[in-house]
Formats: C-alpha cells, structure tokens, sequence
C-alpha cells in the first residue's frame, strides 16, 4: 500500500474551476472519505489521482513518487465506479479474473486462481462465481466490482459512490462489509460520496469539499462536534442541524459577532408548556425515536425526541439552548 499525496492541485474544465488548489495527504493504510454536493469536486479529485485528469497546476505524488507525468496502467491504483462496469458474458469468476490475466502480470493459473476464491471470499461472493454477472442482484454485482478491485492489490482504492444505487438494507450491509475488508487487508483507500451515513460509519477521516476547496478535514466526531463554518455543519447530522437568528431562543449569551445559532438535537431542552414558545406541528414515528417538526414564530425547528415522550400535534413547548455553535456574519464559526 501507499500514501497519496495533492499539493497544490488545481483543475478547470473550461471556464468551470472544478478543484482550486487543493492540499491532501492520505496516509498509508487509512480510509479517507471525501463528503460534498453534487459539482463540489469529488470525483474529479478521485480521476485527477488515477491519471485519468491531468491537473493544471500541482503535484499528485503516490507512495512519495511524483506521478504527474505518468498514465493510469503506470499509478498502481483501483478504481470502484458508481455503476457496476462487470463484463455481462463472462462468469463472477472470469470477472475477478480478469485483471489477473493481462500480459503484464505473468501470473500462472494457480496463482490466479488462489487469488480469485480468496477474494471472492473475502466479499462473499464465493459461491456465486460460475453464476454469469446478469444473473446477480445489485448488491452480489457491487461486491464482484469491489473484489475486481481488491483481487489486483493495487497502491491505492479509489472508490466513486459505489454503494449509492442500492436500496438502504443493502447499502448498511455492504458498508460494514467494505470497512471490514478495509482493516484486514491494511488499504489506503479514499472513498467519494454525498452520503453523511457512508461517511460517519466509514471513515478514519472526512474531508469536507466546497466548490472544488477543501474546507476541513478530521474524524468523523470532529467535523461534527466542531465544524469550521456552516457549510461543514450542514453536512453531517441527522436531523440536519437547525440554523436560527441569534436572538431567537434563550440559552447562553451569544458571542460577540455571532448572526447564526446552529442547533442540533442535543443543543436544545424540550419541556411540556401551555405557554411554551414553539408549537409542534408534526410528529414523525420511527420506531426507537421520534422526530419533532416545530415552529416558532416564521422558524421551523426539527429535532428528535424520546418516542415516550407525551406530545402531540398541536401541543405548545419550551425550547431553551444549550451549548449551541455560533457562527459570524461570514459563516466562519466562533465558538
């Protein structure tokens, strides 16, 4: 395996700026997770490290070896794409094969073979593998092209979105599945996606991408508990955070300079009061919590709350504040 590293890397497509000067080091072993919107610049990030984009400005280096110059066959790299990319009329097994068998690998069929039903195990795709791919679900297909993948041992995975076009129950599965293999095999792996979830359960570290510029990068707690501005805040959270006016609800005295209080679940005290400031409009069951959709005054609150606790539509509550995060005139965090 290997470390990457971008210094300085920009890229535009026309007039578009699609990654502006951009500074990431991944280190040997370690799952990163890049997290934005659509256009934020992920994936050109993920293309730029493969060769398949050659940067306008700044060095991509790979195992601290410059690879600016060099074509995708030269990096040592993966790539897992959002769509499945599996050869439809060859067998699972002649799919994880495939990469085995070029020219420059002079591996014997022994060899190939071992490393296929390793693999194959691996993402428990095992005894599927004379099943031609037109024949798997979704999920059996996602794990046949992450085991493509994993059966090259390449420097580096560079995974787009894999996971996005599969339905929940699935994407939980694999997701366990993908950060297990991940720690027994020792990979450096930077992984693409719009998903908070994806990004909260995997990853050693998030980095939080804006417009083409990284905007922070940590744990998944830090950019959590201690987002650089809103855009970061806005991020991860379910619920999504509550962004309100300064003065809106009571609680402690907000920082010099603050013009948004963001709110999260446990940033705010709910009590039953006739004469409470907030009225729940909408109570949402899920099961093991219950989501409480709140106004207050032209506000709208969401938050969760005990599923035992007794409220209703209609009822009238008191929110107070408690250690919330305030934010500027700019956005940048204060406290």
């Amino acid at each position: 395996m290997a470390d990457v590293t971008l210094a300085g890397v920009t890229k535009s497509f026309g007039e578009k700026r699609a990654i502006a000067s951009l500074d990431l080091t991944i280190a040997d072993g370690e799952f990163v997770v890049l997290l934005g919107p659509t256009g934020a610049g992920k994936t050109t990030t993920l293309r730029l490290i493969a060769g398949l984009e050659t940067p306008d400005e700044g060095v991509v280096s790979i195992g601290g070896r410059p690879v600016n110059g060099e074509g995708p066959a030269m990096r040592d790299v993966a790539f897992v794409f959002q769509q499945y990319s599996l050869y439809p009329h060859l067998t699972v097994y002649e799919n994880l094969a495939f990469p085995l068998r070029s020219p420059a690998r002079r591996l014997d069929r022994a060899t190939i073979d071992a490393r296929v039903r390793q693999v194959a195990a691996m993402v428990r795709i095992d005894h599927k593998l004379e099943n031609r791919s037109t024949r798997l679900s979704g999920g059996e297909m996602q794990r046949v092209a992450i085991g493509r993948a994993l059966v090259r041992r390449p420097s580096i995975y560079l995974m787009d979105e894999p996971l996005s076009s599969l339905d929940a129950k699935l994407r939980g599965e694999l997701r366990l599945e993908l950060k297990r293999i991940q720690k027994e095999t020792g990979s450096t792996l930077l992984y693409v996606t719009h998903d908070q979830i994806e990004a909260m359960t995997m990853a050693d570290r998030i980095g939080i991408l804006a417009e083409g510029k990284l905007v922070q990068i940590g744990t998944p707690r830090e950019i959590y508990t201690n987002p650089a501005n809103l855009h970061v805040a806005a991020r991860l959270g379910q619920p999504h955070i509550n962004l309100l006016p300064a003065d809106l609800l009571p609680g402690p005295t907000p920082p010099a300079g603050t013009r948004t209080i963001g709110a999260r679940t446990e940033h705010l005290e709910i009590a039953r009061s006739p004469d409470g400031n907030a009225e729940i409009v909408r109570v949402e069951h899920l099961g093991d919590q219950n989501h409480l959709h709140i106004t207050m005054g032209a506000h709208k609150i969401t938050t969760l709350a005990d599923p035992d606790m007794p409220v209703d539509a209609g009822d009238r509550i008191s929110l107070t504040l408690k250690r919330p995060l305030y934010f500027g005139q700019d956005g940048q965090r204060l406290a």
